[in-house]
């Protein structure tokens, strides 16, 4: 099971998605920091510590880059220079340095602006959410692959469930599966047990979408409980849904039906 706190990122209020990069992303240095980057990672078959660096180093400095253009139509192409190292060696400060790129970004580009983007909110603002959510699930993959406890900060994980199952139904063009997610009318319930935090969603013929108003007292087919920091790995497809960290009930079929077709 996963540690969760209730500290908020900034130290009171909503979650700071902007100052929670910086935070995520020196966690997931500090990790690194005298590790070998040729340990395999479990939860990202495949790949290795250094793919996972490569990977989230480069998100940061890409969604960066669309920042900066403003962009206001999908991108035709991705030529950006990520300035990623020849030596391994030097990957873990070249993470580092992705975040003040992303830091660089965010303070010439104002959260409110209105921009393309392939989720529901299209602000620039939906860019740095999501990048805090890539750094984050990534730096508990590498603290995993390492033989780590991750701890989530309860807030981070409450708002990253609500951002990976409002963008989800939007997906498609990278997580084609997610297309197969769809149902008579069936609905499942994400419930977390260390506080507030309640996700209803519904599977219709033509699609599935995030209840934004579920009832406390409103059932569903299947329901699957935990702690906020559990239920963010869960949903990103970490844990295994009948681990010891959760219960659940209902519909076995649709449970199964949704994660095999929900990964990111």
């Amino acid at each position: 099971m996963m540690n969760s706190s209730d500290r908020p990122v900034d130290g009171s209020g909503p979650v700071d998605h902007r100052a929670a990069i910086a935070v995520e992303t020196a966690r997931f240095v500090a990790a690194l920091k005298g590790s070998d980057l040729t340990t395999p990672v479990p939860s990202c078959p495949d790949w290795t510590l250094a793919d996972l660096v490569k990977h989230t180093g480069s998100v940061q400095r890409w969604f960066s880059s669309l920042l900066h253009a403003r962009i206001q139509e999908p991108p035709r192409k991705r030529e950006v220079d990520l300035r990623i190292p020849e030596r391994q060696e030097e990957y873990v400060d070249w993470l580092a340095d992705s975040a003040t790129v992303a830091a660089q970004a965010f303070a010439a580009t104002d959260p409110n602006l209105p921009m393309w983007a392939w989720g529901v909110d299209q602000h620039a603002r939906f860019w740095a959410r999501r990048m805090l959510f890539e750094t984050l699930v990534h730096r508990v993959d590498a603290e995993l692959a390492l033989g780590r406890r991750p701890t989530l900060d309860r807030p981070l994980a409450v708002d990253g469930i609500d951002e990976f199952l409002v963008n989800l139904p939007f997906a498609t063009s990278f997580a084609p599966d997610v297309a197969k997610l769809r149902g008579p009318d069936k609905s499942i319930r994400f419930r977390a047990t260390d506080g507030e935090g309640d996700w209803l969603v519904r599977l219709r013929p033509d699609g599935f979408g995030l209840d934004a108003n579920p009832g406390a007292a409103e059932s569903a087919d299947a329901t699957v409980q935990g702690t906020a920091a559990d239920l963010l790995l869960l949903v990103y497809g970490r844990p295994h849904r009948d681990a010891a960290a959760f219960t659940h009930d209902g519909d076995k079929d649709l449970l199964a039906h949704w994660f095999a077709n929900s990964a990111f």
